[in-house]
């Protein structure tokens, strides 16, 4: 076993299992899935640890790929089908989506959360990061019983989120405490102060 393939290997077992997910589809797919070759060469070290990864090309926009754990439960919490249309939103340079591709009908990913996003509907939606807004936009592109997944960093604590579309209508269920950066595009705007 390589090195980075025994890394793999504890990521699995010390990280994604103890934290109750259980789906093997996802313990399978995570650990297929190389995550050292979605990460820049001079970080590939730090792939398998347990803390949000800074991927971005130095000068452009911030991207992470999320803790392992935290990406695990909330895939399970959105119960991914093999016929499910999937988009990831902050796909930063491709881990989520190639995990999820692994057992998913069709993965379409978007930088950011601007706009309709071709293959709309969805059936799932994952937030590959946390948004201090709520989503409206993401929302009117799922697909009456689609779910959406992501950190909702409204208030605190952050909490990983579900929220289901029913005939037009929309809940949302907190998940469990979570953090993690908040994706381009979808910060609070600044209050006006006095």
């Amino acid at each position: 076993m390589s090195g980075f393939s025994t890394a793999r290997q504890k990521m699995v077992d010390g990280q994604v299992r103890p934290s109750d997910v259980t789906d093997i589809r996802i313990i399978d797919a995570m650990l297929a899935v190389p995550r050292e070759t979605f990460v820049p060469e001079n970080k590939r070290a730090l792939a398998y640890l347990d803390l949000d990864l800074d991927v971005s090309a130095d000068g452009s926009a911030s991207r992470f790929l999320i803790k392992p754990a935290v990406l695990a439960k909330m895939l399970q919490a959105a119960e991914i089908k093999e016929t499910d249309q999937v988009l990831v939103v902050g796909c930063a340079t491709g881990y989520t989506a190639a995990v999820i591709a692994k057992f998913a009908g069709q993965v379409h990913t978007a930088a950011s959360a601007d706009g309709e996003q071709a293959g709309a509907p969805f059936d799932v939606i994952v937030l590959n990061g946390a948004t201090e807004i709520v989503p409206e936009k993401l929302y009117r592109q799922l697909r009456d019983g689609g779910r959406l997944v992501g950190i909702f960093a409204m208030s605190q604590p952050p909490r990983a989120t579900i929220v289901t579309c029913s005939h037009g209508d929309f809940g949302n269920r907190a998940l469990f405490d979570a953090a993690a950066p908040v994706l381009p595009g979808m910060e609070r705007l600044p209050a006006f102060v006095f």
